[in-house]
């Protein structure tokens, strides 16, 4: 097998041609990915569903929109929390409750009591389960086309405007993407 290169935090963006509507217009920010699949979650799709219905302790660190998010199509009945530590990049050691994934992100446990990181954190995200790809998924549907693989801004797990999270990503990139960000929603209208 041959070996895969990690893009853990960076995100996939779906590309206009992606057919499969969990994913329409998705930003997945990948918190792992290896020869034995890939995991992310979806950060601009936000469910009705406030914090505080099902996780009242960690619903004042929560970002605004203070809801849940829906991070996949995967485990829908699970949460995880993503986080980011300010200064959490360089390196330090990392509070107490909270894994790095890659420079200031992190996955948050969500059993620990949010007393251990509220000093800490910069911004909280809950998702409702999660995106997966098993060994080699990942890897087809890049070599398919259905995402651009780009690199992801802290600022991106707390975006205040998820709706319009997608073509402002693609809109930052210094290539042609950021002529993708003006993609109508329906072209078959123009």
């Amino acid at each position: 097998m041959t070996e895969v290169s990690s893009l853990t935090g960076r995100l996939l963006v779906a590309t206009p041609a992606l057919a499969d509507p969990n994913f329409d217009r998705a930003v997945v920010l990948l918190l792992d990915h290896d020869e034995e699949g890939s995991l992310g979650v979806v950060l601009n799709r936000p469910t009705p569903v406030d914090v505080k219905d099902i996780l009242e302790a960690w619903a004042d660190l929560a970002g605004e929109p203070g809801v849940v998010f829906q991070g996949g199509p995967v485990s829908l009945d699970s949460a995880l929390g993503v986080a980011v530590i300010p200064g959490g990049a360089n390196g330090g050691l990392a509070p107490l409750g909270w894994r790095r994934v890659h420079g200031a992100i992190g996955l948050v446990d969500l059993e620990a009591p949010p007393e251990l990181l509220a000093s800490a954190l910069g911004s909280l995200r809950i998702f409702a389960g999660y995106a997966g790809w098993g060994p080699g998924q990942l890897e087809d549907e890049l070599v398919e086309g259905a995402w651009y693989v780009v690199e992801s801004e802290p600022g991106d797990v707390s975006s205040p405007a998820p709706e319009r999270l997608w073509r402002e990503v693609l809109r930052r990139q210094r290539n042609e993407l950021a002529m993708v960000a003006t993609y109508p929603d329906d072209p078959s209208l123009n």
